[in-house]
């Protein structure tokens, strides 16, 4: 989409109008200004309508792909312009859920359309006897169960790449692509 000059387009604050009464009747000023105009028309029209622009749920495609760069969202350039816009609009929340079961399941829901089973996502121990022995520690770390929902393929090479970004660097995550849908028990 280009926000070049429109053909037609008006321009809600011309130039020649606002020039002084010595101006208004010189043929030149008048066509100078209009040539003007032409070229500020979009301008004007864009910062008329900001708010839309930076709306995500209603701005123009190519926009949302640059709001995705403001707000550090992942916006797949083969993802479907819907689901680029709701990744855009719901990048706050799932970057305050980074980490977290949540998180994770919200993520790979949005950007794969997957069903997602997280079993043994750690734990936390705690004890009121002071010098009290640590947990042993989990070399196997939570697994994520991913079964198809949206598509019947699911990318596996995605689904890593997502689990890497919103798992917790220090906890290793295993990853398991479940063909077929989801049973009852897993929901």
């Amino acid at each position: 989409m280009s926000r070049a000059a429109v053909p037609g387009l008006p321009s809600r604050y011309p130039i020649g109008g606002q020039l002084p009464a010595l101006y208004a009747d010189d043929d030149l000023a008048q066509r100078f200004t209009a040539g003007l105009d032409t070229v500020l028309a979009p301008v004007f029209a864009t910062l008329d309508n900001l708010p839309s622009y930076l709306d995500p749920r209603v701005a123009p495609s190519d926009f949302v792909d640059w709001l995705a760069g403001w707000v550090g969202a992942s916006a797949d350039p083969r993802w479907t312009v819907e689901l680029r816009r709701e990744a855009v609009a719901r990048a706050v929340e799932l970057h305050r859920w980074r980490g977290t079961r949540r998180g994770l399941t919200d993520a790979l829901r949005l950007a794969l359309g997957v069903h997602v089973e997280i079993v043994d996502d750690g734990a936390a121990i705690w004890s009121s006897t002071p010098g009290a022995d640590l947990p042993p520690a989990s070399d196997a770390g939570p697994l994520i169960r991913v079964r198809p929902d949206r598509d019947p393929h699911v990318d596996a090479g995605r689904v890593h790449s997502i689990v890497r970004a919103m798992c917790p660097a220090h906890t290793p995550c295993r990853v398991e692509l479940v063909p077929g849908p989801p049973t009852d028990e897993g929901r």
